[in-house]
């Protein structure tokens, strides 16, 4: 790994697309960390910070937030113009939840919040049990799969799918909508991931707005009605809300989980750790999970602006700079999680970042923590001889932390 670290001026060389950093960053997080918990990240050009207790204070600062074209000009921040091909994605970008300050932020997490609330998703347990053994039934027999497409994908897919509302059908189609517009956020974007994310963007946003419209005369139990409704009669959520919502939900309602499936599943196998203990029960099960979860998040860096100058931990911001938060290093700084690279499901509390905090807390996180305790359990129970047959690698796209496959056995 290429690593260059200059303690003195808090400077980091490090390309976020070396094959060694972004497979297993984590002795680079730990080397930084050590020298420089707050550094200018010379590949990005921005100020990162890799402390626990600085991600955490940060995540909640009131003076840093998601968008700054509300408080300053392109011309201020010397942007230049919107490019006229990005336009389908930054249509969307436009109105989603995840770029919203309040009060426009308030009131659409608000309208969303009520079909993620933990009473709400813990109805969907046995439907996400039914979708776990239905997976395992159509491959247990081969003795052998690639457990990323065949088991941690399809299941969030399915269940972000019902949940709103959208044909499970859909769901290889939404797959590569959503796969070709997250691209857009990794680093190096090329003119053809542009244009492709484009593309894609057009295409969801097209299927979204035709399938919302049918369904205005079919409402049902599920979230696009209710998005509807507030459409139509509370008059609190225009048509191009209702579309950005509904995308960025199939987006993100399965493209965190589908990692953190993966990367748990891969931690279970290398670490030779026995699932039988592990989930036991209710209480040990949902402990693992969170520990699962710090110790390699599906999300490892997530963006910020300084609404107003401003000096945090030793560095000064000027109005419009924006900041990293590196949420995977956070997760195994030692100052806060003794011994941090071990799996250690009794760690109480286990304040993790992976969800983020503040007003951006991850608003699928207690559908995430449900998807993984009812189908690992389920997994490694119908395939207690699951084993890895193939070194797993990450995918190239650092700040989503995944798999790029994951080949196992069991016979």
């Amino acid at each position: 790994m290429n690593l260059f670290i200059d303690p003195a001026r808090r400077r980091v060389r490090l390309d976020p697309r070396d094959p060694a950093f972004f497979d297993d960053p984590y002795p680079a997080y730990a080397a930084i960390r050590a020298a420089a918990p707050a550094f200018f990240w010379e590949d990005y050009g921005f100020w990162c910070f890799a402390g626990h207790a600085e991600v955490s204070a940060l995540l909640r600062d009131k003076r840093f937030g998601r968008q700054i074209l509300h408080v300053m000009s392109r011309a201020e921040l010397g942007w230049p113009e919107p490019k006229a091909h990005l336009a389908p994605f930054d249509a969307l970008e436009q109105h989603s939840i995840l770029e919203m300050e309040p009060p426009e932020h308030t009131r659409l997490r608000t309208l969303v919040n009520r079909a993620f609330v933990s009473r709400q998703v813990e109805k969907l347990a046995p439907r996400i049990a039914a979708l776990a053994n239905e997976r395992i039934d159509a491959f247990e027999r081969d003795g052998e799969a690639e457990l990323l497409d065949a088991f941690a994908t399809p299941i969030p897919v399915a269940v972000i799918a019902d949940l709103l509302g959208v044909p499970r059908a859909m769901g290889p189609q939404l797959l590569d909508w959503s796969h070709r517009m997250v691209a857009m956020y990794q680093f190096g974007v090329t003119r053809a991931v542009e244009d492709s994310a484009a593309d894609a963007s057009r295409a969801f946003a097209d299927f979204m707005r035709g399938y919302a419209r049918a369904r205005r005369a079919d409402l049902k139990d599920d979230l696009i009605s209710q998005l509807l409704v507030a459409e139509s009669e509370e008059g609190r959520l225009s048509e191009d809300e209702l579309v950005t919502t509904c995308v960025l939900l199939l987006n993100a309602g399965h493209e965190a989980t589908v990692h953190a499936i993966g990367n748990a599943v891969r931690t279970i196998l290398e670490r030779g750790l026995d699932p039988r203990a592990i989930f036991a029960d209710a209480r040990a099960t949902a402990a693992a999970v969170e520990e699962l979860l710090r110790l390699d998040p599906p999300l490892h860096l997530f963006t910020r602006y300084a609404l107003e100058d401003v000096e945090v931990f030793g560095v000064r911001l000027r109005r419009g700079e924006k900041i990293g938060l590196l949420l995977g290093a956070a997760n195994r700084d030692p100052a806060r999680f003794p011994d941090p690279d071990a799996f250690d499901p009794g760690r109480d509390p286990n304040p993790h970042a992976t969800f983020g905090g503040g007003i951006h807390f991850c608003i699928g996180a207690p559908l995430a923590r449900l998807e993984m305790a009812v189908a690992l359990p389920i997994l490694f129970a119908r395939l207690p001889r699951l084993r890895l047959t193939a070194r797993p690698r990450c995918r190239d796209a650092f700040h989503f932390h995944g798999l790029d496959g994951l080949r196992a056995a069991w016979s």
